[in-house]
């Protein structure tokens, strides 16, 4: 009974031995691999921004006389409008598309200088086109016959390139996003948090509210936020509100998206056309679509704003100033724009590499991915996804989740085997298992040898 025990015992402890070995080896392989960098050719074009990088910058190289903006297409691929054969060949050298179209980009501004000089008729908006290589001029239902009419007339004298349509709803700001900031002028939603490297701020929309404005956390007024020190509206849309305590507190990189969780930030840049982005809205919550064109000018009945980023993307009364992001990336904040979320529409944001700019100031942003991208107007664009379409939000992934509260608490076994961290451990088990079977098999030959010893002294006493 005793020597049967004694089998069983060797024999769990070199299963314990082998199955140390087993997952020792396991966690160093796998943090081997994740610690590698992946290599160029296994990450999709436009993985990291080189789809709307490569396209600026032929546009910068080829310039505005021979080009008419780019874009990212469908397979995530760089496509850029030329106006000529030789700049299509220089486009197609260079890995990208060529588009050969009819007007340059100094046509389309020269365009839409034009609209801006004539009389401003509120509900109206415009923006440049790339893909259709036309200036789109839409009207609101607010805009009557005779504006109508008069815009009509001076889209004929600049040339047929000008497209006019009439949009349902209105050409509005959407007051009230992310999470939710109120004074006495009304609800807004936070965008981003900055900074000036003394004081912390929220970096939302302009028409929230004047400087001097003051924002509260709740209805009762209570739980006092800050206080707005700078606001630029019409002209451009955002405005700064600098905490009461004067700093953000933890969290501060994250941007909520809803049911608790939020997105961590890792910098800021200017978007691509065709980019995949995503919206944050208190109204509305997470939405997503296509960026449709920047520089756009809208006409809102407070007055003309310029600069802005046109998406697809739908939003709702109670969204401005909530933030407009891919993939960890800050784009805008939320301007304005018409429709809704049950029938669609179009919606402007304000840049905030702009906004960063003119308040001197720059991104709270994760440590751990930030690098030279956070707050720099010039950094590279962001990409788009591989799936240009629109899906529902639960089937998107805007970025590396996290909870609002920035804790990284319930991390996974598998996320734990493969932290580059756990080699160190992984071979201390490997060492131990080996261990094991060298003292199992050393007490096993031991054990032989006097089992042995007692068998050849009963045989030959």
């Amino acid at each position: 009974m005793r020597h049967a025990r004694r089998r069983v015992v060797r024999r769990m402890t070199r299963l314990a031995a082998v199955g140390g070995l087993l997952l020792g080896g396991a966690m160093v392989a796998q943090a081997a691999m994740a610690s590698q960098t992946p290599a160029t050719s296994a990450r999709p074009l436009g993985s990291a921004g080189d789809a709307g990088d490569t396209g600026a910058a032929l546009v910068a190289r080829l310039g505005t006389a021979r080009t008419a903006g780019s874009w990212i297409g469908a397979d995530g691929r760089p496509v850029v409008a030329v106006t000529d054969d030789a700049a299509a060949r220089a486009v197609r050298r260079a890995g990208a598309e060529a588009k050969v179209v009819s007007h340059s980009m100094n046509e389309l501004k020269s365009a839409t200088a034009t609209l801006r000089s004539a009389p401003r008729v509120a509900g109206t908006a415009w923006a440049v086109d790339y893909r259709t290589n036309r200036v789109m001029l839409r009207a609101d239902s607010t805009v009557s016959a005779g504006d109508w009419s008069r815009m009509t007339q001076v889209a004929t004298h600049i040339g047929s390139f000008v497209h006019m349509e009439r949009s349902k709803g209105t050409f509005t700001t959407r007051l009230n996003g992310a999470q939710p900031i109120l004074s006495t002028g009304g609800r807004c939603s936070a965008g981003f948090n900055v900074t000036n490297g003394q004081s912390d701020f929220i970096l939302t929309a302009g028409h929230c509210g004047p400087a001097g404005s003051t924002w509260f956390a709740d209805n009762q007024g209570d739980q006092q936020l800050g206080r707005t020190v700078s606001s630029a509206f019409p002209g451009s849309d955002f405005s700064l509100v600098q905490y009461a305590s004067g700093k953000a507190g933890a969290g501060a990189d994250v941007v909520a998206i809803g049911g608790g969780k939020g997105v961590r930030i890792t910098g800021s840049a200017d978007p691509a056309v065709g980019q995949r982005v995503f919206r944050s809205g208190s109204t509305s919550g997470l939405r997503d679509g296509q960026v449709t064109a920047l520089n756009a000018t809208v006409n809102y009945p407070e007055g003309t704003v310029t600069g802005l980023i046109e998406t697809d993307v739908c939003a709702e009364p109670g969204d401005s100033g909530g933030p407009l992001f891919s993939e960890g990336i800050a784009l805008g904040v939320t301007s304005g724009g018409n429709g809704d979320c049950t029938s669609g529409g179009t919606t402007f944001f304000q840049p905030v590499t702009k906004a960063m700019t003119a308040l001197g100031v720059r991104l709270i942003a994760s440590a751990q991915n930030a690098g030279g991208a956070q707050g720099a107007a010039s950094s590279p664009a962001p990409s788009a996804s591989a799936s240009q379409g629109s899906v529902a939000p639960g089937e998107v992934s805007p970025g590396s989740s996290a909870p609002v509260t920035g804790a990284s608490e319930g991390r996974a076994l598998l996320a734990r085997l493969t932290d580059t961290r756990n080699v160190g451990p992984g071979l201390l088990v490997i060492a131990g298992s080996l261990i094991a079977l060298v003292a199992t098999r050393f007490i096993r030959a031991e054990q032989d040898r006097k089992a042995y010893q007692r068998y050849y002294s009963a045989t030959w006493s």
